[in-house]
């Protein structure tokens, strides 16, 4: 059973930065696509970055470009999402999860084994 294990979130003031961070229980998480996604309250998820097994990052929410990068960790088995200039607006749940293709995607239903997500809040 793949298990994707999220750590960091919390609340921040606007301008400052968060790390989340997305590990791998059990298998080894380079040989996956790995996509992070938000959900604001009252709103559906949404992709926000993705990174492939090469290396190769996919931005998918204009709000975030610029402020949002997305790593991989070979020897810590994780990836990363490092969030700069948060913005009130960047306030929601953020999941990581694994792609079922080797491509990276923005539709929820091409990933599975969600991780069990991490609240961000960001506001003074």
């Amino acid at each position: 059973q793949l298990q994707l294990v999220q750590s960091g979130g919390g609340l921040v003031q606007p301008g400052g930065s968060l790390r989340l961070s997305c590990a791998a229980s059990g298998f080894i998480l380079n040989y996956y696509v790995v996509g992070w996604f938000r959900q604001a309250p009252g709103k559906e998820r949404e992709a926000v970055l993705c990174i492939n097994n090469s290396g190769g990052m996919t931005n998918y929410a204009d709000s975030v470009r610029g402020r949002f990068s997305i790593s991989r960790d070979n020897t810590e088995n994780a990836v990363y999402l490092q969030m700069d200039s948060l913005k009130p607006e960047d306030t929601g749940i953020y999941y990581c999860a694994i792609g079922t293709n080797y491509y990276c995607s923005n539709y929820v239903t091409d990933f599975r084994s969600w991780g069990q997500g991490t609240q961000v809040t960001v506001s003074s």
